[in-house]
Parts: C-alpha cells; sequence; structure tokens
C-alpha cells in the first residue's frame, strides 16, 4: 500500500566532500532499522558507496537511495557525490526533492562546495537544513562552525542542537526543541543530564529558535512581540512553516559515526520538512535519473508527479510519443531493488527495462504533458578518445553510450570535421573513472589527446578563375569548362552563389552540378583543409559540349575552378572564439584577468552577482582546451564558469602557421592509416 503524499519526506544529502555524507544516510538507516548495523563506507560494504571506483577511492560517485520510516513520516534519502565532477546527481536529486541537509565537518567549516551548493540552493529556493558533522573530530568547534556560517553564507542560521564537548571531549548533544540531552557511549545514544555549564548557551540558542519560529506566520510573530515566547508546539509549528518559507536554516551537529544527533535529524525532517506537491489526477512522472545495472539492466530512477502509479500501469514516454508499460514498480536502498505495490504522488521510485525512457523525460498518460527539465551544467573539459585497437571500435562506442545515459554531463560526439571521437566531462576526475571503467569492465584500451579546434578558412579579398574539365574514356567522356568570381562576405553570412551566366553558355539543367561542385570544394580550404565560410561565388562564364557535359562534369570543374580563385583570393584562417563567463571570488580576481590577458581574452565587463563576480571575456576557443584544469588550480577550486560559441576572427601569423602545420602533419597521419 502507498504511503499518502502529506507523510513523505524526499531529502537530498549534499557537501562538501569528506565530511561524512554516507556516513550520515548509512546511520539514518540504521536508527530506521533499514539495515541491522552500522557499516563504514572505508570497508565497501555501506549501503551507499558500493560500487568499484567507490570502494577503490573512498569517496561517493552515484547518487545512492534509500528509505525509512520514521515517527509516521516515510523519508527519501538521497546521497549525493560531494566531488564538483558529479554535480549532475546532487543537480538531479535536488530536483526531486523538498529539502536538503548539508552536511559541514565540524573541524572545516565552510569548504569550496559548500558555498558552491549553497549558491544553487539560493538561485532555486530550495529549503535547507545543516548538519554539523564529525564533532568528535580533533579540532572539531560547533561555534566556530557556525560563526562561519553566518559570516560566508546569506541565510538565517539557527541552532536545534547544541553539542556537548567538542573533539575528544564530545558526548553526545541538547535537543532544543524537546529540552533533552543525548548522550552517547559506544555508540549508542540514551537520555542523559544536561551540563550545567551549557546552560546560557541553551538559553541563548533557544530564544533564537523561537524567534526564528516566529517568523513562521503573522499570529505567531504577533504573538511573540506581545508575549516574548512560544509554546513548545507553537515553535515546532513555527519552525516548519519558516523552514519551508526557507526564512530559517535549523543547525544540528553529532557524529554519524558515533550514531550521535542523528535521530535530532530525522526528528526534524518527520516534523518539519515540507511534504511534496503532487496533484491529483492521472498517474504521471519524471525521469530523474538512469542508472545500468548488470543484473536488472537499466534503471529508470522516478518521481510520481501526479496520481498513483502500481505495476501494470501504461504510461507514454511524452517525448517520442512511445508506449511504456511499467510491469514491476521498486523502491532502491542502495544496490538493492524492493518489490513495491504502489507509489503515491511524490513518492520516488524505479522503473526497471523501459525501452525508450531517458533521463528528463515526462511519462504521462496524456502525450501532451511535459515537467520542467533537470537544470545541468554543461561539461567543461574534453578530451578525444581513440580505441588503441581497431576490433574494439564498437565496443567503444557502445560503452561511452551507456556512460552518457546513465550520467548526462557526460558528453560524446564524433566531430567529423576533425574526424575525431569527443567526450566532454565536468572534470578530470570524472573522465579518469569513466577511463577506469572503460579498461577494467569492457576490457578497451584507449589513447586520449587534446581535441583538435574547428578552425575555418575564408577569403580577404575577390579574385577569379575559370577551369576546364576533360576526360575520355572511350564511348562518352566528361567536359565541362566553367568561370567564376568569388569575393569576401561578412563574418557570418557563410555562402553565396549567384548564377551571373548570360546567352545560355551553360545550360539551365547543369547550373546546379556548378553549384554542386562549389559546396563540396568548400568542406576543405587551401590552407589546412579547414571548410571555407562566409565568401560569395559568382557563375561568369563556362563552355559544355552537347553530348560529353554533365552534371558530375560541371560539379568537378567548378571545385577546380574554385580552388584556384581562393589560392589567388589571399586565404586567411579563420579561429572560433569563445564567450567565456567566470564565476570568481574577489581574491583571485587579479589572478583570472591577467591568466585571461594571456590566452588572448578580451575582457568583456565584470559585475558582482550571488557574493561572487561575474566576469565576461571573448576568448578563442584554442586557450580553453585546458582551461577547467587550470582555473581550478588557480582558485583552489572555488571558481566556475560557461562557454558559448560566439563568432570566427581572423588569424595570422605565427601562430596561424602552427596550426596550418600541425593540421598538414595530422592529415598525413590519418592518410597513412
Amino acid at each position: 500500500m502507498s504511503t499518502a503524499t502529506s507523510d513523505i519526506r524526499n531529502v537530498a544529502i549534499i557537501g562538501h566532500g569528506g565530511t561524512g555524507k554516507s556516513s550520515l544516510f548509512e546511520q539514518a538507516l540504521v536508527r530506521g532499522k533499514v539495515v541491522p548495523k552500522f557499516a563504514p563506507v572505508e570497508g565497501g560494504k555501506s549501503v551507499s558507496d558500493h560500487s568499484p571506483e567507490e570502494v577503490a577511492r573512498g569517496i561517493s560517485v552515484h547518487t545512492a537511495a534509500a528509505h525509512l520510516a520514521w515517527n509516521g513520516a516515510k523519508i527519501n534519502l538521497l546521497d549525493t557525490p560531494g566531488s564538483a565532477d558529479f554535480i549532475g546527481d546532487v543537480v538531479a536529486a535536488l530536483h526531486v526533492s523538498g529539502v536538503a541537509v548539508m552536511v559541514i565537518g565540524a573541524d572545516a567549516g565552510v569548504q569550496i562546495e559548500t558555498a558552491k551548493l549553497w549558491r544553487r540552493l539560493q538561485a532555486a529556493g530550495k529549503p535547507c537544513i545543516v548538519f554539523v558533522n564529525q564533532m568528535d573530530k580533533e579540532h572539531a568547534n560547533f561555534a566556530n562552525v557556525l560563526a562561519d556560517l553566518r559570516d560566508k553564507l546569506p541565510g538565517s542560521f539557527v541552532p536545534v542542537v547544541v553539542p556537548i564537548g567538542d573533539g575528544a571531549g564530545f558526548s553526545g548533544v541538547v535537543d532544543l526543541l524537546r529540552g533533552t540531552a543525548l548522550t552517547q557511549m559506544g555508540g549508542q545514544e540514551s537520555p542523559g543530564t544536561v551540563p550545567g555549564d551549557l546552560e546560557d548557551t541553551i538559553e541563548e540558542y533557544r530564544q533564537g529558535v523561537i524567534e526564528g519560529a516566529a517568523e513562521g506566520s503573522d499570529e505567531l510573530t504577533e504573538k511573540y512581540l506581545e508575549e516574548e515566547t512560544l509554546s513548545d508546539d507553537e515553535v515546532r509549528t513555527g519552525l516548519a512553516a519558516s523552514l519551508h518559507a526557507n526564512l530559517v536554516v535549523p543547525v544540528l551537529a553529532g557524529s554519524a559515526t558515533l550514531n550521535s544527533g542523528v535521530a535530532c535529524l530525522l526528528d526534524v525532517l518527520a516534523a518539519a520538512a515540507p511534504a511534496p506537491a503532487a496533484a491529483d489526477g492521472a498517474p504521471s512522472a519524471f525521469v530523474f535519473k538512469t542508472s545500468l545495472d548488470q543484473y536488472s539492466g537499466k534503471l529508470s530512477w522516478i518521481k510520481v508527479m501526479s496520481g498513483e502509479i502500481t505495476p501494470d500501469t501504461e504510461l507514454v514516454d511524452t517525448r517520442d510519443a512511445r508506449k511504456e508499460r511499467i510491469t514491476k514498480l521498486f523502491t532502491l536502498c542502495g544496490s538493492q531493488l524492493v518489490d513495491s505495490d504502489g507509489l503515491a504522488g511524490g513518492d520516488l521510485g524505479v522503473f526497471t527495462k523501459l525501452t525508450s525512457a531517458a533521463t528528463g523525460d515526462t511519462l504521462a498518460q496524456q502525450s501532451d504533458l511535459s515537467y520542467p527539465p533537470l537544470d545541468l551544467p554543461q561539461p567543461v573539459h574534453a578530451v578525444t578518445l581513440a580505441a588503441q585497437s581497431k576490433k574494439d571500435e564498437d565496443k567503444l562506442g557502445q560503452f561511452l553510450s551507456r556512460a552518457a545515459e546513465e550520467d548526462p554531463t557526460f558528453k560524446v560526439r564524433y566531430n567529423g570535421e576533425t574526424r575525431e571521437t569527443v567526450v566532454s566531462t565536468m572534470g578530470e576526475l570524472q573522465l579518469a573513472i569513466v577511463l577506469e571503467r572503460l579498461k577494467n569492465a569492457a576490457k578497451v584500451e584507449v589513447e586520449t589527446s587534446v581535441p583538435r579546434v574547428a578552425y575555418r578558412e575564408t577569403i580577404a579579398r575577390p579574385s577569379g578563375a575559370e577551369y576546364q574539365h576533360k576526360k575520355q574514356t572511350g564511348g562518352h567522356g566528361q567536359y565541362a569548362k566553367v568561370e567564376i568570381k568569388v569575393k569576401p562576405l561578412p563574418r557570418g553570412e557563410k555562402f553565396s552563389f549567384v548564377n551571373q551566366t548570360v546567352g545560355g553558355a551553360i545550360s539551365k539543367g547543369h547550373i546546379p552540378g556548378v553549384e554542386k561542385g562549389v559546396r563540396e570544394g568548400m568542406t576543405a580550404g587551401v590552407l589546412a583543409g579547414f571548410p571555407v565560410v562566409d565568401i560569395e561565388v559568382a557563375l561568369i562564364d563556362g563552355k559544355e559540349h552537347s553530348v560529353d557535359s554533365s552534371e558530375l562534369a560541371f560539379s568537378l570543374a567548378a571545385r577546380g575552378a574554385l580552388r584556384s580563385a581562393i589560392e589567388h583570393a589571399k586565404p586567411v584562417l579563420l579561429e572560433p572564439v569563445a564567450n567565456l563567463t567566470v564565476y570568481v571570488e574577489d581574491g583571485y580576481l587579479g589572478d583570472v584577468l591577467s591568466d585571461l590577458s594571456s590566452r588572448r581574452g578580451r575582457i568583456q565587463g565584470q559585475e558582482p552577482v550571488d557574493g561572487m563576480l561575474e566576469v565576461k571575456a571573448l576568448v578563442p576557443q584554442a586557450e580553453l582546451l585546458r582551461y577547467a584544469i587550470d582555473l581550478k588550480s588557480m582558485t583552489s577550486g572555488t571558481a566556475s564558469f560557461e562557454t558559448a560559441f560566439d563568432h570566427y576572427a581572423p588569424l595570422t601569423g605565427r601562430l596561424a602557421d602552427d596550426i596550418i602545420k600541425r593540421s598538414q602533419e595530422a592529415d598525413a597521419v590519418v592518410a597513412g592509416r
């Protein structure tokens, strides 16, 4: 029987790597009696980090899902990776969650990914709860972390838990919502006595909780102003309302590995986290993630957006109007599929072996319904891949397609101009893990290299040429003669063909052959074989033979005439220029601007955005091939960037000469294979 929508809590666990998110996830499942005992993530037997790459590296690479029952609520937990390279999983989890739990290390405070994820939460208006974890670690200090939060992040941070001691002296927490102490001993938590030396701190924080709860409604605000206090029930309902409205950020603390503070977090989630908004009526779902299981095949992770979904429900993938029959329905507990007999609106689950559905798709009973897609960032790090053995090329292609299906931030494309397979990722770590899986699981060895830039060629002045194609092979031969003029067009106008012949010098039926030959000739210029753009070609005159002329003959003659004309029209190399936007902290601005100048960048402006500086610049694409790596190093991983093609610009001198030489050498290698 499905859980009522009002009792569902969808929660994304997010945060900087190494803050103990997976341990918190694991311990929550222990407290909810989903698993019998706590399994440290380092042992490779935890519910969350179980894949070979996660066990080998000791980090989360994929989102893990599970649910537990707590105080009448069904809490769906999504444990997300902490590395920015896997931000796609975080975006997907936040998209279907009503609240985020930001996990922060008690010894480290606000870190790089904390700040970046916080900006994402603020932009989405997503409510958040902070859990200060690892209170038992050396140098842990709750007061310092709270001050760090208030100093570096926008928001009203309200502690609802007070830790008892720090570091080696940590022994439990005081729950301000219940006024009770919970002490821990050997991984067990039990009621204890509130320490006398914490009374002033507890009173200060308790007052902050009441003030935060008073913001939940006009009635509570009015009562607080009149009486300067609220009842316990009013505090709980007011805090929930303030959290839903994103007016306060409850702050809890504890140690996941010691099983301390976890129950308090679950209490807050069950009582105060928002239930999902789901419509009544016909069943529909949104696919927020796809994974591939070696035993169960393709798994489509879904959120039920309306109605109730049960096994044997028939839905349509509204992207291509293809029917999908739901024969079985599951929930997840890490890598384990758990049978479900039904999911209500707002709940999370899994469909298996859907033929069409992909991440971001809407499944519904009416084909005109479509839910908003995931707001995924574009990958910023690109390399070319080539199988070392030709017999592995098909296997490589299949593997890359599956990898892209599992992670939409992993992009694969074949560049026909440069004849390269290019993969794009969010960073080096994401790429490294794909390559490891490719080698270890698919048994394919590959070579990687920096992608070739898709340059263009054009002309700088008008020119003309004539060309005669004549070939006799016995019987009908081939004959055509064309005269053309070429001139440059403004940048971005691409191509124009004009027929200026008079007196029927070339029959009307042969004119398309001339234009076809010109277009074919433009696919490879005279400098380095790059496509030719921004030229006008005028057909001036020509000559034909009553028997031997054909469309093919005129096409070949036009190609020869075009090449000759371009050679005498001062051919010029064009390089693609990107519109680059960098988001950087003020302290790194000087380094970023200096670096952009060294990359031949032209700064277009800068302005403050969400606590960062937004720098816009026009930079040649060739200068950005390693920018993701270099910017990360330059700014300690705090900056991010976006690029989009802007225009092509002339390139001359030594840089152009070097590109032409490298292109000719690369073509020679390809031709020799």
